[in-house]
C-alpha cells in the first residue's frame, strides 16, 4: 500500500486524547472496580478535559484565528480538525454526565452515599443550609451587576460563577439584566452535612446548590428569572520570549496571567432549565467565545471537585485495597546503599516497590561527609518534597549542588518556581534548562570520595522526583555505579549548564541529538533482518506515540514483515491492522489502578535482544524539543525483570488491556478461553507486601450498555 497522504495513515492528537479519556470513563461504570475509585475516574476525566481545553484547544483557537489553514502532523487543517474535536469531546461530554447521573448517583445512594439535591433537602436541613449560607458563605461573596457603569468582572480560569438573570430596579434606580457572582476557590465545593441532620449516613450538598437556591438574598426588590453555574476554561500556555534577562520572574509573570488569559471554552450548568438564548449570547460574547464552544452540563460544571467525597468517607471496602511498597532484594541484605549500588545494579518498579531508597540517596548526599557533590534534574517534585529538601540540606551543608529546574513542567511551574529561589538561597547552581528546550530526562547524579579515589553513583529514571506520583504511577528506575553511564550523565549535566559542545557520549542516548536516530535505526535494522528471513520484532511501551518519522518507519517495518507490539496509555497516531500497511502491528492500552508510564523499547536484533528505558515518549517534541535520556540495559537480571514485568506481563493483560481499531477508537480485550490476568495486580502480588497478608484481588470484566456506550464512540 503506498502511503499518499497522512490523513490516511495518522490519527489526529487531540481526537487520540478523547479516545483515552473514553477509556478512563469506563473504569466508572465497571463495577468489579470499588465505588469511590470509580467516582475517582470520573474526576480525573472532568480534570483531563480541562487540561485538555487549557492546552491543546487553546492553541487550536490560537491557530485558527492567525492561521487556520495550517496543516497539522496529521495532515488535517486546523478548521478541519477543531470540527473533529469539537464533535468527539461534545459526544464524551454528555457521556460524562450521563455516567455521573445514571450511574455513579444510585450507585453511590445503594452504600447510603447521598449527594442531594435542593428538592429532597428535609425542612431541618433547608435551615441548617440557609444559616450556613447566611453566616459561612454570604460574607465573602460579592455579587456585580453588568450595566453601562460596572463592566462585566473579570473571570478567573475554572473558578466556579454563576450568572443571574435580572428583572427590576435598584435602590438607586438601576437596571441590570444580569450579575455575576463568583465563588472564590477557598470555599468548598461539597459540604458534608453533621450527623444530625444524615442519620449517621454519608449525606453531602453542593456549594453551588446552595448558592443557587439563596442568590436572591443579594438582590432584594429584584425578580431573579434564574441563577445558572458556569465557569471558563482559559489557556495555559505561558508565552515567554526568549530575550528575557531573568527567566524565573519572567516565568512568575506568566503565571499571574494565566488566570485571565483568552478563554476555550464555557461550561454552564443547564439542570434546572436552560436560560434564554440572548442570555447565552451575553455569555459567550464576554468570553469572546462562539455557541461551538459552549457545553451543557447536565450536572454540576465541576465534577473533578467531587473527588473530595473520597476523602470524607471514611469506608475503606469502597477504595482499593492497600499494600505495602516493596523493596529490591539487593537492598534487603544491605543496609549500606552505596555498598549495594556498588555491588549491582538495582532495578526499582514503583510503585509496587517503594520509591524510598532514591529518597534516600539524597539523604545520603546531604547528610554523609563523603559526598562531594549531587546533580539533579528537578521536572515535577511536589509541594513539601522530602527529596527536594535534601538537595537544599546538601547545598547548605557547603557540597556542590547543581540543580536543573524546569520552569515550563506544565501546571507546576508555580511549585518548581518557588523550589529554585530557595535552592539558590542555599547556595546551589540552580539552572533553568535551556531556552527552547525543556530538561524533561530524569537523572541523579551523587559524587563520593571513597578509599578507592571518587565514586560516582546515579539513578536513571522513566518517571519524575515526585514522591506522591511514585505511589500512582508505574515507572522503572535504575540505580548504578557504572562508570560509563556516569560520566555520560556528568556529561549532559555539562550540557545544560554550560555552553559550547560536550564530548560524546559513552552509553547513554539522548534528545535532541541521538535518540530519535537511534529508534529510526534500531526500526531500520529489524526490518533489514526480516527482508533477510531472520526473527525480527519490536515491542515498545510509552505514553504516546505521535512521531510521523517513526510511525510511517514503523509501517514500513510492518509491511517487512516485522511483527510489532504496541503499549501505548494514551494518544497514538498510528494506525494497527490496515490490510497491506500495518496488518502486523498490534497497539493495546492499559488503564487501570495505576497511570502507566514506563517508556520500554525493545528491538530483537538478531538475538541480542536490545533494550532500552527513557524519559522519552516518541513524539516530535521528546525527539527534537527536550532534553532526554535514554539507558540501555546491561545487566542480563536487570534486562529479564524489565522484559518480564514491564513488556511481557501488560502483553499478556486481558482484564484492563484496550485493543486500539484501525480508526483509532478502542474495543475492551476480551480473551475468554484464557485465566484471567490483570498486569498490575500481578505486580502488587509479585513485588509489593499486602497489608494483613491479603493477596490483592483481579477486577474482574463488566461490560453492559452503559460501558459499551462509551467503547463504541456514541
Amino acid at each position: 500500500m503506498n502511503i499518499l497522504n497522512d490523513k490516511d495513515v495518522m490519527i489526529n492528537r487531540e481526537f487520540a486524547l478523547i479516545q483515552f479519556y473514553k477509556r478512563v470513563l469506563a473504569q466508572s461504570i465497571d463495577q468489579s472496580i470499588p465505588l469511590l475509585e470509580r467516582l475517582s475516574y470520573l474526576c480525573i476525566v472532568s480534570r483531563n478535559c480541562d487540561e485538555l481545553f487549557e492546552v491543546r484547544v487553546a492553541r487550536l483557537l490560537k491557530w485558527d484565528k492567525y492561521n487556520p489553514s495550517k496543516v497539522l502532523p496529521d495532515g488535517l487543517s486546523v478548521s478541519e480538525a477543531l470540527t473533529k474535536v469539537r464533535s468527539a469531546f461534545e459526544s464524551l461530554y454528555n457521556e460524562i454526565y450521563s455516567v455521573y447521573r445514571e450511574v455513579l448517583l444510585p450507585a453511590l445512594e445503594s452504600e447510603h452515599i447521598f449527594i442531594l439535591t435542593p428538592s429532597l433537602w428535609t425542612r431541618a436541613q433547608q435551615q441548617w443550609v440557609y444559616s450556613y449560607f447566611m453566616t459561612d458563605l454570604k460574607p465573602v461573596l460579592t455579587p456585580i451587576g453588568v450595566d453601562s457603569a460596572q463592566p462585566f468582572p473579570r473571570v478567573p480560569n475554572k473558578n466556579l460563577h454563576f450568572a443571574v438573570a435580572l428583572d427590576g430596579i435598584d435602590q438607586f434606580g438601576r437596571e441590570s439584566k444580569i450579575a455575576i457572582v463568583e465563588a472564590p476557590r477557598v470555599l468548598p465545593r461539597v459540604i458534608k452535612l453533621p450527623p444530625e441532620l444524615s442519620s449517621g449516613m454519608d449525606v453531602f450538598i453542593l456549594l453551588q446548590d446552595i448558592i443557587k437556591l439563596h442568590v436572591s438574598e443579594f438582590f432584594y426588590g429584584m425578580n431573579v428569572r434564574g441563577c445558572y453555574p458556569f465557569r471558563v476554561t482559559r489557556s495555559a500556555e505561558l508565552n515567554i520570549k526568549s530575550n528575557q534577562e531573568n527567566l524565573r520572574f519572567a516565568v512568575t509573570e506568566g503565571l499571574n496571567k494565566r488566570t485571565t488569559a483568552q478563554c476555550s471554552r464555557l461550561e454552564l450548568d443547564i439542570s434546572d432549565g436552560k436560560p434564554e438564548t440572548q442570555f447565552i449570547e451575553v455569555l459567550l460574547k464576554q468570553f469572546n467565545l462562539t455557541s461551538r464552544d459552549l457545553y451543557l452540563a447536565m450536572g454540576p460544571v465541576n465534577l473533578s471537585r467531587l473527588l473530595d467525597i473520597v476523602e470524607l468517607v471514611d469506608r475503606k471496602e469502597l477504595l482499593y485495597p492497600k499494600f505495602t511498597a516493596g523493596t529490591p532484594r539487593e537492598l534487603e541484605s544491605s543496609p549500606d546503599l552505596f555498598a549495594a549500588i556498588r555491588k549491582n545494579d538495582i532495578l526499582i518498579h514503583t510503585p509496587y516497590q517503594s520509591f524510598d531508597p532514591v529518597v534516600e540517596l539524597t539523604r545520603l548526599a546531604a547528610e554523609d561527609p563523603s559526598v562531594l557533590a549531587v546533580k539533579m534534574t528537578v521536572y515535577r517534585t511536589g509541594q513539601g518534597s522530602e527529596l527536594a529538601n535534601n538537595l537544599i540540606k546538601a547545598a547548605k551543608s557547603g557540597k556542590q549542588v547543581v540543580a536543573s529546574v524546569e520552569l515550563f513542567a506544565r501546571f507546576d511551574e508555580g511549585a518548581n518556581v518557588e523550589f529554585a529561589h530557595k535552592l539558590e538561597e542555599a547556595g546551589a547552581h540552580v539552572v533553568y534548562g535551556v531556552m527552547g528546550y525543556k530538561v524533561h530526562s530524569k537523572m541523579l547524579l551523587v559524587v563520593r570520595k571513597e578509599q578507592d579515589g571518587l565514586n560516582y553513583y546515579v539513578h536513571l529514571g522513566t518517571g519524575n522526583y515526585h514522591q506522591s506520583t511514585a505511589k500512582v504511577y508505574t515507572d522503572f528506575g535504575l540505580l548504578t555505579n557504572n562508570i560509563d553511564i556516569a560520566r555520560d550523565v556528568d556529561n549532559i549535566f555539562a550540557q545544560i549548564t554550560g555552553v559550547g559542545r560536550a564530548g560524546m557520549l559513552n552509553l547513554l542516548y539522548q534528545a535532541p541529538f541521538t535518540l530519535h536516530d537511534l529508534m529510526i535505526k534500531s526500526i531500520e535494522r529489524e526490518i533489514f533482518n526480516a527482508l533477510n528471513g531472520k526473527r525480527a520484532e519490536i515491542i515498545a511501551k510509552m505514553n504516546s506515540l505521535m512521531d510521523n518519522q517513526v510511525i510511517r518507519t514503523l509501517y514500513k517495518a510492518s509491511q517487512s514483515g516485522v511483527k510489532i507490539s504496541l503499549i501505548i496509555r494514551g494518544a497514538c497516531a498510528l494506525r494497527p491492522q490496515i490490510a497491506g500497511l500495518s496488518d502486523n502491528i498490534q497497539v493495546r492500552s492499559i488503564v487501570g489502578r495505576f497511570l502507566e508510564h514506563h517508556r520500554v523499547f525493545y528491538f530483537y536484533n538478531d538475538g541480542h535482544e536490545d533494550l532500552y528505558i527513557s524519559s522519552a515518549d516518541w513524539m516530535k517534541r521528546n525527539f527534537f524539543k527536550r532534553v532526554e535520556t535514554c539507558v540501555p540495559i546491561l545487566d542480563p537480571k536487570v534486562k529479564r525483570r524489565i522484559l518480564d514485568e514491564g513488556l511481557k506481563l501488560y502483553w499478556q493483560d486481558n482484564t484492563e488491556s484496550w485493543v486500539m481499531q484501525s480508526d483509532g477508537t478502542y474495543l475492551r480485550f476480551n480473551d475468554k478461553k484464557r485465566r484471567k490476568i490483570s498486569a498490575q495486580t500481578s505486580l502488587i502480588n509479585k513485588l509489593a507486601k499486602p497489608d494483613e497478608n491479603i493477596t490483592v484481588s483481579m477486577p474482574g470484566l463488566v461490560v453492559g450498555h452503559a460501558i459499551n456506550k462509551v467503547i463504541q464512540n456514541k
